[in-house]
Formats: structure tokens, C-alpha cells, sequence
């Protein structure tokens, strides 16, 4: 013999109650998961701008210090010293467009290079050691005694021995020779 359940009677309003309690319970779910969803984007969204908020704090703190013995600037500058290079007493051209490219240098030159000019356009804070003599070989991608190991330094016609070193100001007049 088959096992057989006996088949309970339902009402037509019991069937009704009991569908409507499937469908609340099924909409209830999807609340329940939806809500979680959200939940979790929440969460998501909350570590990532936690993370973003760390990331700024910690990119602040590491700066350096700077002293306010080491700042020109903050408010940026827009200085041209004029160098002249001399080797063994024939006057190198530096060429221009030195530090122009897909990164604008601070410390570069234009046209003007033939002239002897130096570019120093800085916005913002500006330090002394920005500004250097070294700062301008570095953008042109040589050392300053690449040209030759016996070098002298004038700024405005004075003798000076800081070579990278050297602080340029505006207008400055140096001049390097080497023999």
C-alpha cells in the first residue's frame, strides 16, 4: 500500500491568509536583504573614506618641516638671474626649453637661454635650497662639474665659492669659468 498523507481540507479564506503570509514573508526578505545590502555599501563607503582621510592625514604628517629660516616664499616668486658659462674661455650656450616638457620645472629656461637667462617661477611655498645654482643642472640633467673639475663662481662681479650651492636671486649676474 502507498503511504498515503491524508489531504487536509483548506479553506478558500485560509488559502488567501496563507498566501498573503507567503507574500509578506517573501517581501520581508527582500527588505531584510535589501537592507543589509545597503548595510554593506554603508560599511564600504565608510572604510573607503576613512582610508582616503587616513591616506591625507599620513601624506601631512611625513612632510618635512620646513623652518621659517629655510622659506622665501610662501606665496610663490618670479625671479631671473642671468648665468654665463665659460670653458676654457670659449662661452657655452645653455639651450633652451631646459626643464620644459610634460613636467614644467620651476627652475628652467626659453628662448631667452641664448641670453643667459634663468627661469625661476615657483607658486606657492618656495625654499631656499629651490632655488639653488644646483637646481638649475639638475633640471638640464648635468652636474655642475661636468663642464670641468677647475671651476670659478662671481655673482655680481664678487667671488664666491657655494657653486650648487648658491642661492640665485633676481637679477643676479653669475658667471662660471672653467679651466
Amino acid at each position: 500500500m502507498e503511504n498515503s498523507q491524508p489531504n487536509e481540507y483548506v479553506s478558500s479564506k485560509e488559502r488567501r491568509e496563507r498566501k498573503q503570509q507567503a507574500k509578506l514573508e517573501a517581501k520581508n526578505s527582500v527588505l531584510q536583504k535589501r537592507r543589509a545590502a545597503k548595510v554593506i555599501r554603508w560599511i564600504g563607503w565608510s572604510l573607503v573614506g576613512a582610508a582616503i582621510i587616513g591616506s591625507l592625514v599620513w601624506f601631512v604628517l611625513s612632510q618635512p618641516k620646513t623652518s621659517d629660516s629655510e622659506i622665501i616664499s610662501r606665496t610663490g616668486i618670479h625671479w631671473h638671474p642671468e648665468l654665463e658659462i665659460y670653458v676654457k674661455g670659449a662661452k657655452v650656450e645653455f639651450p633652451a626649453n631646459i626643464g620644459i616638457g610634460v613636467a614644467h620645472q620651476p627652475v628652467h629656461t626659453h628662448e631667452d637661454a641664448v641670453e643667459g637667462v634663468v627661469h625661476l617661477e615657483f607658486e606657492g611655498l618656495v625654499r631656499k635650497s629651490d632655488t639653488t645654482l644646483g637646481q638649475f643642472f639638475k633640471s638640464w640633467g648635468k652636474d655642475i662639474r661636468s663642464l670641468g673639475a677647475n671651476v670659478t663662481m662671481t655673482v655680481n662681479g664678487q667671488e664666491n665659492i657655494d657653486l650648487e650651492n648658491y642661492q640665485m636671486q633676481d637679477k643676479d649676474e653669475i658667471v662660471l669659468r672653467y679651466e
